[in-house]
């Protein structure tokens, strides 16, 4: 059975608002009896009179006032519809799940990409959260995430990669009472041999200070998060090797931060993201991100 088109709609609607077929019709640029023949169309499809018609005048029907207001709500939502597909189209519509390790939190990289990326798309909602870093890539391949901030090195599954977007330096977290920290002096690596080591997600940079100092380091718990890492320290008896960043951001009580002479060791935060991303939204987030 034959329907309605959008282009009966679409002249009915015009000779609604001109009530002259001639004009109708040059405003559509097509001729009058192209557009009488569409009118007669949509009033047989429709079984009703749209029109009441002279040689003299055109007038809405009563039918044809009813069907005018939801004749223009419907175009008016086509519309809507049209421009949310191209805002689609061009990133600025959409969802994006972005994971992060809390250091990129400390750093600043999670507010200044999130926060300077939704200020610009603001029909994009981004969603955060905190995550275990080796549960990314796993994250990133099912689906769970789109992005995430992590530390480096990481092993990468077949399909993920990841892009270096903050740099800083590793520095040492020490119990306030612990002898070490009483000096003002860059600690360096073999004066920690007899200490014990509160074990970041990250662990390279702590085998990275054993391995300067020539010794094999004593592991004490994985308590998982940086604030958990910093706890233990706070409670005495062990040390940590952590990101400089939280050295200017976080003060708890009962730990100190001393650097660690000799050549620095680098602090880096990435980006993790699925290589051939399609979601346009996806794609414009990690566009802004690897910019920032």
């Amino acid at each position: 059975m034959r329907q309605l088109e959008l282009r009966h709609i679409h002249a009915f609607v015009c000779v609604a608002r001109q009530l002259h077929f001639s004009r109708a019709a040059d405003e559509l640029g097509i001729a009058p009896p192209s557009l009488t023949k569409l009118i007669q169309e949509a009033e047989r499809l429709l079984g009703v009179r749209l029109f009441h018609r002279t040689k003299r005048s055109v007038a809405l029907s009563a039918a044809g006032h009813a069907y005018l207001a939801e004749a223009l709500v419907a175009l008016d939502h086509l519309a809507r519809g049209e421009e949310r597909a191209l805002l689609a189209e061009r990133g600025e519509l959409g969802r994006v799940e972005v994971g992060y390790v809390a250091s990129a939190a400390y750093a600043g990289v999670l507010q200044r990409s999130v926060g300077g990326f939704r200020a610009a798309h603001p029909g994009v909602d981004v969603s955060i959260r905190e995550v275990p870093m080796d549960t990314v890539a796993a994250m990133l391949g099912d689906g769970q995430l789109d992005a995430a901030y992590v530390r480096p090195p990481l092993p990468l599954a077949d399909g993920i990669a990841a892009v270096t977007v903050h740099r800083d330096r590793f520095v040492l977290a020490l119990p306030a009472d612990c002898p070490l920290a009483a000096s003002a002096e860059r600690i360096k690596p073999a004066q920690l041999r007899d200490q014990c080591f509160v074990l970041p997600e990250q662990e390279a940079p702590t085998f990275e200070v054993a391995r300067r100092g020539r010794f094999t380091p004593r592991l004490g718990p994985r308590p998982g998060t940086l604030a958990s890492v910093l706890a233990r320290v706070s409670l005495g008896g062990m040390v940590a090797v952590v990101p400089h960043t939280l050295a200017e951001c976080v003060a708890l009580p009962g730990v100190v931060y001393r650097d660690i002479a000799g050549k620095p060791i680098a602090s880096e935060i990435a980006l993790a993201y699925r290589k051939y991303e399609k979601a346009a939204a996806v794609n414009a987030f990690l566009a802004f991100a690897r910019a920032g």
